[in-house]
């Protein structure tokens, strides 16, 4: 009877360290996203490089390139795990980049995009969108 618990006790401690494993993984996933769009809005082009796949680095400075001009700020933004594809976590957002020009406001809703996050290194990066 000792030993089933024992065994019992030990396969729910394994369970929840994988349930654990997986929740980091998809928090670090939307953390990322969302640390490499706040580094968008303030162009931050040295963050924004830090946070992006080596791949993936040009299309991030023209990303960056294309606020230029404009006083862009993140609205209700936040970052989830939706899936995965191989070594890549996907994550979609809610909420929008306003960027204002003047007087005219215009808004980017990110819902509509899926960001591809993946581990270079030791670190988490975006790698580019769907």
């Amino acid at each position: 009877m000792r030993l089933q618990f024992v065994f019992r006790f030990g396969l729910l401690l394994f369970f929840t360290a994988i349930l654990v494993a997986c929740s980091q993984k998809a928090k670090i996933g939307g953390e990322t996203v969302e640390a490499y769009l706040q580094a968008l809005v303030s162009g931050d082009r040295d963050r924004m490089l830090t946070l992006s796949c080596s791949d993936y680095e040009e299309d991030a400075i023209l990303e960056l390139d294309s606020f230029q001009g404009v006083k862009p700020s993140l609205d209700n933004v936040v970052c989830e795990q939706t899936g995965s594809d191989g070594d890549m976590i996907l994550v979609q957002c809610t909420g929008k980049i306003l960027a204002t020009y003047g007087n005219e406001l215009q808004e980017f809703d990110l819902s509509g995009q899926t960001y591809r996050v993946a581990q270079e290194g030791q670190e988490w990066v975006v790698c580019g969108r769907e």
